[in-house]
């Protein structure tokens, strides 16, 4: 490895699109990918494991230990007299009744990795959505935020194949495209009747994750394929895309013979169609954004795919824990089942969270994952007025200054992410709460209070 100073002045994207100048260590996406990837493959045993991985190449992350004791602000230094206000108000507001007893939280210095506070940080919870991040920065990582996906249309034997690719963001516009494409195909060879299939084989066959039941399917989650028109939430997303496909290609004078079913193209079949997706950069801000559970699993098996590592959850996560270690994040206590977080049994400790973010804001190719937050307020977004957030007499405050991820499931809701203060301090913050009776919307109502808590405007 190059021998790269542990410490260079560097520019950091914000959320605003703005920059801040900061030491950073720096962030070798490329090398940290050729590792990864020289492990990952099938007939590998090894793992990259905890901070050791990167140490060589001045490449760790290191995040501060969490602090038990919530009343110290500043690990390992004086605290400064907004810091000690902070750490009253949170030790105060960590106490509401709607957050319930199982709670955690941890606020980081952005500038100095210092911790300010901390309240059972290294407990382990369910995180729900808030898992994304994860997946997120696996994906980029590994798959870099220019990488597309590509869906194809293939001939022979009097079949046209559709092949799914993994590209959750392909509509019927889309694939009215390649219906055009093909038909002047078979046109041109005299052809005016085809049989129509989908292959989705790229992918497992769908299955429950750990903590799933089938009462997801399809609202919540579809079943894990890897093909799919206009984000269709139903049982067989890749059936229902071979028959828009067959609907398309009828209303342009082909014939379609017998049902659309699903087979494996052959070798010998000829390309006559294809789409390319967005950049992967793009495809995660969507998914942070309104925090799409099918994006995220799809994420999950694509990248596990493009390593050569099994399409499934577990072929995913192996993937997350050894990136999430490659940038020296804590794995204590981190138990992932899925890509989206909706498994009940997954754990992650909010000082895990923090850590990540503090990394994901030192990294420019994790850009768009901070460009992804939701914003308070910010209609569209999970953070948007629609859904209640930020919008009390002590958190509205934060409108525009807060970008996290959300996370809610029945018994969990947590809220991750990064504000800067009115003196220009940047802080990254993690909360969770597990199990609470309160109305749900007064757990968010409290939980947008902490992070506006964080940010200083409710002082």
């Amino acid at each position: 490895m190059t021998g790269t100073p542990d410490e260079t002045p560097t520019h950091s994207f914000t959320p605003s699109g703005n920059h801040r100048h900061r030491k950073a260590r720096v962030s070798r996406i490329g090398t940290r990918r050729s590792l990864v990837l020289a492990l990952a493959v099938p007939v590998a045993s090894a793992t990259l494991a905890g901070t050791s991985a990167f140490a060589a190449d001045g490449n760790t992350v290191t995040a501060a230990s969490p602090a038990h004791d919530v009343d110290a602000a500043r690990t390992g230094g004086t605290p400064t007299a907004d810091d000690a206000q902070l750490v009253k108000n949170l030790n105060e507001r960590v106490a509401d009744t709607r957050l319930g007893s199982d709670v955690s939280g941890v606020v980081l210095d952005g500038d100095s990795d210092t911790t300010l506070w901390d309240h059972n940080g290294s407990t382990a919870l369910m995180p729900a959505s808030n898992a994304k991040l994860a997946t997120a920065t696996t994906a980029l990582t590994l798959l870099g935020p220019d990488h597309r996906f590509t869906t194809r249309v293939v001939y022979g034997d009097g079949t046209l194949t559709l092949i799914g690719g993994g590209d959750r963001t392909l509509t019927s516009a889309d694939l009215a495209d390649m219906t055009k494409a093909a038909v002047a195909g078979l046109k041109a060879a005299g052809r005016t009747d085809v049989k129509v299939r989908v292959d989705d084989s790229l992918f497992a066959e769908p299955s429950l994750a750990d903590g799933w039941n089938e009462g997801y399917y399809p609202t919540e989650v579809a079943p894990v394929r890897s093909l799919v028109v206009d984000g269709a939430a139903v049982q067989d997303t890749s059936l229902d895309a071979g028959k828009v496909f067959a609907k398309q290609l009828a209303a342009a004078g082909i014939t379609v013979d017998g049902q659309v079913g699903r087979a494996q193209a052959g070798r010998s079949a000829v390309p006559v169609a294809q789409h390319t997706s967005g950049p992967l950069s793009g495809i995660v801000k969507k998914m942070l954004k309104t925090s799409d559970n099918n994006i995220a699993e799809t994420l999950l098996r694509m990248t596990a795919v493009t390593l050569g590592k099994p399409a499934t959850f577990e072929g995913g996560v192996d993937l997350v824990r050894q990136v999430l270690a490659s940038y020296g994040v804590s794995l204590d206590n981190f138990v992932m089942h899925d890509g989206s977080g909706l498994s009940r049994a997954d754990r992650i400790p909010a000082a895990t969270l923090a850590q990540l973010l503090e990394a994901i804001t030192r990294a420019p190719a994790l850009g768009s994952i901070v460009d992804g937050l939701p914003v308070a307020g910010e209609a569209g977004s999970s953070l948007g007025p629609e859904w209640g957030r930020f919008d009390d007499a002590h958190s509205k405050c934060a409108v525009g200054k807060v970008h996290a991820k959300t996370g809610t499931l029945t018994g969990a809701v947590a809220l991750s992410g990064v504000t800067k203060t009115a003196d220009g301090e940047w802080r990254v913050f993690s909360f969770i709460e597990n199990n609470s009776t309160a109305d749900p919307a007064g757990i968010k109502d409290a939980m947008d209070g902490l992070a506006a808590t964080v940010n200083g405007c409710w002082a």
